[in-house]
C-alpha cells in the first residue's frame, strides 16, 4: 500500500491506525492532509501535495477524508478543510489550516529539511 513519492489515502480508521503505528516511533516527518471530497480548496491543493510527495521521498504524506474517517478528524479537532498536521514520533509538531502552498512548503522544509529538488 505505501510506496515512496505518493500521497497515501487512509479511508478507514484501520488504515489510519496502520499508518500511524508504522510512523509513530519515527523521526521521519508525516504530513497529514485532512480533506473532504466536497471541499474546493482541497481539490486545488491536492495536485500540489502530490507533487511535494514525488519530490520529497524523505517525507510521508497521508490523506484523510474527514467524512470517511470522522473519528480521526475529531481526535485532532479538525474544524476546517484542508487542515495539514505535521507529525514526528506520533506528536503534532506543526499545523497549517487552508490551501496555503507556500506555508505548507515552508513547514515541510522546517521539519524535514530540504528536498532533493526545490519547489
Amino acid at each position: 500500500m505505501a510506496t515512496e513519492g505518493v500521497v497515501i489515502g487512509c479511508h478507514t480508521v484501520e488504515q489510519w491506525e496502520e499508518q500511524y503505528l508504522k510512523h509513530m516511533g519515527s523521526e521521519k516527518l508525516v504530513v497529514v492532509d485532512f480533506t473532504a471530497s466536497w471541499c474546493g480548496p482541497c481539490r486545488v491543493i491536492a495536485p500540489i501535495l502530490a507533487d511535494f510527495a514525488k519530490r520529497m521521498p524523505h517525507v510521508t504524506f497521508l490523506k484523510v477524508d474527514v467524512d470517511e474517517v470522522e473519528r480521526v478528524a475529531q481526535k485532532y479537532s479538525v474544524e476546517a478543510m484542508p487542515t495539514f498536521l505535521f507529525l514526528k514520533n506520533g506528536e503534532i509538531v506543526d499545523k497549517v489550516v487552508g490551501a496555503k502552498k507556500d506555508e505548507l512548503h515552508a513547514c515541510i522544509l522546517k521539519h524535514a529539511g530540504p528536498s532533493v529538488v526545490s519547489a
